[in-house]
């Protein structure tokens, strides 16, 4: 008897009777990565049979969840109705301070007594029915916990008397993610430093968040960090943060140019405002922090940090110029270096793209000269290893083939600067020259010099062939090396291709150069790919639909297959990167507009 008593099932329960937890028992898993705390978690629901019995069930009492044993039976709110209640209050006061404009709805007093079940169980059952939109904002609002400040608060911007301003600092600061979550943001963004050429030691970073908060980096580059942490999850849920980080990085640098301190902390998150919106197409406010980081650059003279120098020429009417403080180790020294040539690649290559002058000029001679160690690799830094040659004009030597060139130079970074500069060259060079004018001998001689310099770079690089045998950061610090030298040649030769056969031939090679280089990306290295690739390969697309024009119109009888191929592959590269950066959607619509026409 007691057997078959033991297998009887529970009597069934009208519906509504059973406790809330028979009803709808939930299991939440959240994942445990590195975005575990921000991107999603999972729950499922199942039915259990209810016995009803009171003040526990007995699935309940099995299962040792006497607490979790409740009824809706309109005598109070239960537990999961506060729960909901609390987190709608929360996501009504993160929509509050995301948009300043919105106006939240009235508080609506009630008794908590006369709450109906009726009213309660639909109550619950529409929080069930949106439970992972819920689930998504506690997760957020658990790691977050709650410190959000408004990002147009009053008087953000209002002028503080000096002696105010570190309280001002203090009380930014404190409004600001966990260390666990500022940690995780910068895991994420570690893996795509390379993309915006970041030169911080990143072990160093993540220590700094648990220091005292004046030890600490501005806001003004930690939220940059956050803002491209953000960026690069895409389309994931994290990116949905992505203009929270901006607003709080642009609001933070007016606070930032206060402080001569944070001199370099401007300039490295004026850097990656400058990449992530040239990347999104959002071009004018780019080209403004490019600007702003080159011209703070040279204005506190890292483009000669090895030396230390000053203008030979002051007066008493002369403003004090920025004078950074000396470097506390070898560590601090190599990230000014990195942190210049970082501004150096971004003014060099974003310059040609823009079709603006350059902001560090071209000079080598006077206090605008650039002497500085190329640029090495982060752990030689942290072995102390740096290339201290006080009196070295970098990158005219390189131009100049001069014999202090052998001596470094060879690292990634290096090569990639070399790259830049090549590239920004070649296009200054084509664009000086008017063709009504018959060339000058000085157009000649810079312009087979700057030929002869990028023959000689090219074969100093790893060969296309064997990208696929390094290791994948290598890889693509290749890849965007290799482009941008082949990208030089195209834009030297692109302007003379149409009286000259060999200025034509030599700019369809290269860009031949880079119809094999994209056939060694696979689809998982776009996402790890320089944004300034996005513009070499329509310097190439244009000279491929030259090409095709030229066959199409004049050799009717010649196959243009080989060249619709090349064009195809262009095409999908560029299609799979724009899905990464918008800004190269605009050139792939107009590159298929003019494809139409032919």
């Amino acid at each position: 008897m007691a057997s078959n008593q033991s297998t009887t099932p529970p009597p069934t329960l009208q519906r509504g009777k059973a406790c809330l937890r028979c009803r709808y028992f939930l299991y939440f898993i959240i994942h445990q990565n590195l975005l575990s705390m921000l991107k999603r978690a999972l729950s499922r629901k199942r039915k259990m049979r209810c016995d009803g019995s009171k003040p526990a069930c007995q699935q309940c009492v099995r299962a040792k969840q006497h607490d979790a044993c409740q009824y809706d039976d309109g005598k109070g709110k239960t537990r999961t109705q506060l729960l909901r209640e609390h987190i709608e209050r929360l996501e009504q006061r993160i929509r509050e301070l995301e948009d300043p404009e919105y106006t939240s709805p009235s508080v609506t007093l009630h008794d908590p007594h006369r709450h109906g079940r009726s009213e309660s169980s639909s109550s619950s059952l529409n929080w069930l029915s949106g439970k992972h939109r819920l689930l998504t904002f506690s997760v957020f609002l658990l790691s977050f916990r709650c410190q959000i400040i408004p990002l147009k608060a009053p008087g953000y911007r209002a002028s503080l008397h000096p002696h105010q301003r570190h309280l001002r600092i203090s009380t930014m600061r404190n409004h600001k993610p966990t260390i666990e979550l500022a940690q995780t943001l910068v895991d994420v963004f570690f893996s795509h430093c390379r993309q915006s050429l970041l030169g911080l030691h990143m072990g160093r970073l993540r220590e700094s968040f648990t220091r005292p908060v004046m030890e600490q980096h501005h806001p003004v580059l930690t939220n940059a960090i956050f803002l491209w942490a953000c960026y690069i999850s895409r389309p994931g849920p994290l990116s949905t943060h992505e203009s929270h980080y901006l607003s709080r990085a642009l609001d933070s640098l007016s606070d930032a140019l206060q402080y001569q301190s944070r001199l370099l902390d401007v300039i490295q998150a004026s850097c990656l405002l400058s990449v992530y919106f040239l990347s999104n197409g959002r071009a004018l406010e780019g080209s403004y922090h490019a600007n702003a980081a080159a011209s703070l650059a040279i204005q506190c003279g890292l483009h000669g940090a090895m030396t230390n120098r000053l203008s030979s020429f002051e007066t008493t009417a002369s403003i004090s110029p920025f004078k950074l403080d000396p470097p506390k180790d070898a560590i601090e020294q190599g990230e000014r270096i990195l942190t210049f040539w970082q501004v150096f690649v971004l003014d060099r290559c974003w310059s040609a793209v823009l079709h603006k002058p350059v902001t560090i000029p071209h000079g080598s001679d006077g206090y605008a000269s650039i002497i500085m160690p190329w640029p090495q690799d982060m752990d030689e830094y942290v072995a102390g290893q740096i290339d201290d040659l006080h009196s070295f004009h970098t990158v005219r030597s390189f131009f100049e083939h001069q014999a202090t060139n052998v001596r470094g130079g060879f690292s990634p970074l290096a090569l990639r600067v070399k790259a830049s500069a090549l590239f920004e060259r070649a296009h200054h060079l084509a664009s000086t020259w008017d063709q009504p004018l018959a060339m000058s001998s000085a157009f000649t001689d810079d312009f087979q010099t700057l030929e002869h310099t990028i023959a000689r770079f090219i074969p100093t690089l790893i060969p296309v062939h064997q990208l696929d045998a390094t290791v994948p950061d290598e890889k693509h610090a290749y890849i965007a090396i290799h482009t941008l030298a082949h990208a030089a040649m195209i834009n030297l030769y692109y302007p003379f291709g149409a009286e000259d056969p060999v200025s034509y031939d030599k700019c369809l090679r290269a860009a031949r150069c880079l119809v094999s280089i994209i056939k060694h990306i696979a689809d998982t290295d776009y996402e790890f790919l320089d944004p300034i690739i996005g513009p070499c390969w329509t310097c190439a697309v244009d000279t491929l639909i030259r090409e095709l024009n030229i066959i199409e119109s004049s050799w009717p009888l010649v196959s243009s297959s080989d060249v619709r191929s090349d064009i195809g592959t262009m095409l999908y590269a560029m299609n799979n990167l724009s899905a990464r950066f918008p800004l190269l959607g605009y050139s792939v619509a107009k590159v298929q507009k003019r494809l139409s026409g032919l």
